[in-house]
């Protein structure tokens, strides 16, 4: 069986990354990084490392005009600053709707992209990372297992019962990712989360926070937040 891993080069998707090429070997393995419109390259240049350390099919796919009239934070064309807070911070302000970088279902256009591109490849699943703590609160309404449930289904179905897809973590948190990535001796060092492209990450914005926070969860100082 061929998969597909959607490989952003953060914790999760390289967590996902590692379990898929545990599973299927990394000659069937393609990583598919995609470019948003985000406001740096930090993440696909972390991609591209590790595609190289694990050996896969590296592909790259640039959905940026889909979402060039977003407000999104994270996106280049947006004014709007990326928040310094945690996400539960961030909610209390939101009154019900995603925080301000949630990317407009993402998730499903991704998802969507990798079908097509899995029956070109005969790829038969697609891995993918969302996890609980996203979810919590409608932070990220698509990664959510309800949001996961109804892709699995649509892209089953539309790909004539060829395609299924595997989100491992949706119902885990960032800790229990981080303590199985340790146990599959993922290079975190490699990876990238913060939502800033600078040279370390800021430490202050959602997902360093979330990230931050896993590893000491499990005994263990951030990789990429240790002094030099």
């Amino acid at each position: 069986m061929k998969a597909i891993v959607l490989f952003s080069g953060g914790v999760d998707s390289t967590t996902c990354l590692a379990l898929a090429v545990k599973k299927h070997g990394a000659e069937n393995v393609i990583a598919i990084s995609i470019s948003y419109g985000q406001k740096h390259n930090k993440e696909i240049e972390s991609a591209e490392k590790l595609t190289k350390y694990y050996g896969v099919k590296w592909q790259t796919l640039d959905l940026s005009l889909i979402f060039k009239d977003s407000n999104c934070s994270l996106l280049k064309n947006s004014n709007d600053e990326i928040p310094k807070e945690s996400y539960s911070e961030q909610l209390l302000k939101t009154d019900g709707a995603p925080v301000s970088t949630y990317v407009p279902f993402r998730n499903g256009l991704f998802l969507a992209s990798a079908a097509s591109i899995a029956l070109s490849h005969g790829c038969n699943v697609i891995y993918y990372g969302p996890h609980a703590d996203d979810a919590a609160g409608n932070a990220y309404p698509d990664c959510s297992s309800v949001f996961n449930d109804a892709m699995a289904k649509a892209i089953y179905e539309g790909s004539g019962q060829q395609v299924s897809i595997r989100a491992p973590f949706v119902n885990m948190t960032k800790k229990d990712i981080v303590k199985l990535g340790l146990e599959l001796n993922v290079p975190y060092e490699l990876t990238w989360s913060c939502y800033e492209g600078g040279e370390k990450p800021c430490g202050i914005c959602g997902t360093c926070r979330d990230r931050i926070e896993a590893f000491k969860a499990n005994g263990i100082t951030d990789p990429l937040m240790e002094e030099n």
